[in-house]
């Protein structure tokens, strides 16, 4: 991060931090989700978060397990409310339940 500065201690390189202006404070979480703007979920399970203020701007440094969601095409939801006479909200909510699983989605409202 800074140059020749390897060898500090975690103490040193903190102080050394503080004195430019830097912060940094960890996060407990044990989920984090991005919802990104095509409808696609990103999510990063057991993350590492640190959240990192420098010159009054916020930054978050995030690690973990990650897995992207591609979501519920529309096709779908319109595949369902056809075949089951559902609102467009019943047939979004039975796709999430069954993991985008068209046919158990379809069986789940047909109950």
């Amino acid at each position: 991060m800074f140059p020749g500065m390897g060898g500090l201690d975690p103490k040193k390189m903190q102080a050394v931090m503080k004195q430019m202006g830097i912060s940094q404070d960890e996060i407990d979480a044990s989920r984090v989700t991005i919802e990104k703007t095509d409808g696609n979920k990103i999510t990063i399970n057991n993350p590492s978060i640190t959240k990192i203020v420098m010159q009054g701007q916020e930054s978050f440094q995030i690690s973990g397990e990650v897995t992207e969601d591609q979501g519920t095409s529309e096709e779908d939801v319109t595949t369902v409310m056809e075949k089951t006479s559902s609102t467009r909200e019943q047939a979004e909510k039975a796709l999430e339940n069954s993991n985008g699983d068209l046919a158990e989605a379809i069986l789940e409202l047909s109950k």
